[in-house]
């Protein structure tokens, strides 16, 4: 045991931990509950008895030791920067840096500012109070420079390794994308989850079929009741923290809805790679170019179908806005250009008429309005044309790519759920008056109780009564396009023109140019 001058401080002492996942993986010094023991063994040993106190116990693990931005490292730099603490002990320099410049500047800048002692207790063995000028020796550099050398290769290794596992279609991710879960029997595949499919294939089905924008989307699954994303991961017990998200509850935004439309990874196609830590040191992400994405095919059940997700990526592209107030975008919203100047045209009202005009004051830009009505007329009778002349292949095609049984699939799932609970509020309720007369609850707690519950209760049964209408609707729905190919349909959809009609170009003197999804499939049966 060293000795030490009888006017020595009390020092109140901070151990520090830390252990990476590459640390773990290698079998690096067992755990944080090992370095602990080490250290507090280290100390008992190495300080007087009274002389010391240990007053925190700083602990970083599953983190990098590149850059200083742990959250105990910080708190603990925090305590010795307020002389709450006036000693650090770590196992070893690599425990507290693997980055040379952190190191130096910590132990050469920061310590002796707030006069604070800090001791390795390993090789190489350094306490700058009992020698003060070992901070700048040349060992600790060096070996200061070996620890950052062993994180560059530890990291370009992983990295390595990551990158063949995404080029082979394997999920490296710590949670499934929503919509997903993790295969047991293999972690780097996904499975459906129902639960939550049904609730991506439902917007899909609003965006595509029905017309609803974003906010819309978000509108109608709050009003449902269904938790956003990362309060689904939540309720299944995963440990997820996004400190990104925009909402701090269960709602949905609609940010989320255009993340769940933009990813691939519904189509049964694995997309990784979107995002990249700067290097080793800088931890920060930056967006990839989606040409160097991982895109592998075909890697797992898909929840929509390729052509679905085509059409939700085309109609993104169109510069198209709902009115104040309102789910739904206007029918032609988004459809309607000047042939002249290319642009979208500006939907306008005068009295109960609607029309569109070009906003553009160029040469050769469409100088006529053009009536809603009138344009919706239009559509409506070449579509009767289309369907007679490709009729059967056509109906072929909307049927394959209009999911009439997602939002049945999510409407019944939430009305089950209300029936649970409502059964479960009934059972409550009915088991509070033995409660009380059997004096396990007072007289209030019974009376705010049940008033509690029969609120609770008419809320469910409202919603119960909501969700059995709704899902009659869409049982006794027809897909619209049927009257279309059965010739006796009398007006259009948001969702049908969308599938059938890419862009509607104005000429100059008012002629229609219509742009169709299907047009090469009508060449091929008109050449035949």
């Amino acid at each position: 045991m060293r000795a030490y001058p009888a006017d020595e401080p009390l020092w109140r002492i901070g151990l520090y931990l830390r252990l990476s996942r590459e640390d773990a993986r290698q079998g690096e010094s067992a755990s944080i509950a090992n370095q602990e023991k080490i250290l507090r063994d280290f100390v008992a040993d190495y300080f007087a008895p009274g002389s010391y106190t240990i007053d925190g116990v700083f602990a970083d693990d599953g983190l990098s030791g590149t850059d200083t931005a742990r959250p105990d490292f910080q708190r603990l730099r925090g305590c010795l920067a307020r002389q709450e603490l006036n000693c650090m002990v770590v196992k070893s320099l690599a425990r507290g840096f693997r980055n040379l410049a952190d190191q130096q500047k910590f132990l050469e800048e920061f310590l002796p500012l707030v006069g604070a002692r800090f001791i390795c207790a390993s090789s190489p063995f350094m306490d700058t109070y009992a020698d003060p000028r070992g901070a700048a020796g040349l060992e600790v550099p060096i070996r200061g420079m070996f620890n950052e050398q062993f994180a560059a290769a530890t990291s370009e290794e992983i990295r390595k390794t990551f990158n063949m596992k995404r080029q082979r279609g394997e999920f490296i991710g710590a949670f499934a994308p929503y919509g997903y879960r993790k295969d047991p029997a293999d972690k780097n595949h996904l499975l459906i989850d129902e639960d939550a499919a049904a609730v991506v294939a439902a917007i899909y089905r609003w965006f595509v079929d029905e017309g609803y924008s974003k906010a819309g989307i978000a509108r109608r699954l709050n009003q449902l009741g269904e938790p956003n994303p990362a309060a689904y991961k939540q309720l299944q017990g995963l440990n997820y923290r996004n400190p990104h998200a925009g909402l701090p509850d269960s709602r949905w935004s609609a940010a989320t809805v255009a993340k769940i439309l933009r990813n691939e990874v519904y189509t049964g196609a694995m997309v990784q790679g979107r995002q990249r830590v700067i290097s080793y040191k800088v931890h920060k992400q930056v967006n990839v170019p989606p040409q160097q994405w991982f895109v592998v095919p075909g890697t797992h059940q898909p929840i929509i179908d390729a052509a679905v997700f085509a059409q939700a990526q085309s109609l993104q592209q169109h510069p198209a806005r709902t009115a104040p107030g309102e789910r739904r975008l206007h029918l032609l919203s988004g459809l309607i250009r000047c042939a002249g100047c290319r642009k979208a045209m500006r939907r306008k009202s005068s009295g109960s008429k609607v029309y569109y005009v070009c906003r553009s004051r160029q040469q050769d830009c469409c100088r006529h309005s053009l009536r809603e009505d009138e344009l919706l007329s239009a559509l409506l009778a070449v579509l009767r044309v289309q369907f007679a002349l490709g009729g059967a292949e056509l109906a072929a095609r909307l049927a394959e790519i209009t999911p009439q049984e997602d939002e049945r699939r999510l409407l019944t799932r939430r009305l089950r759920q209300a029936e649970q609970q409502c059964q479960r509020c009934r059972s409550a309720a009915a088991s509070l008056y033995p409660d009380w007369k059997s004096g396990e609850i007072s007289r209030e707690e019974y009376l705010s109780l049940k008033r509690y519950l029969t609120q609770e209760q008419r809320q469910l049964t409202d919603k119960i009564a909501v969700l059995q209408q709704q899902l009659a609707g869409r049982e006794a729905a027809e897909p619209p396009w049927r009257a279309l190919c059965g010739g006796t349909a009398e007006s259009l959809d948001r969702g049908l023109l969308t599938t059938l009609v890419e862009t509607v170009w104005v000429e100059r003197q008012g002629e229609l140019t219509i742009d169709f999804t299907f047009s090469d499939s009508l060449r091929r049966l008109l050449e035949e």
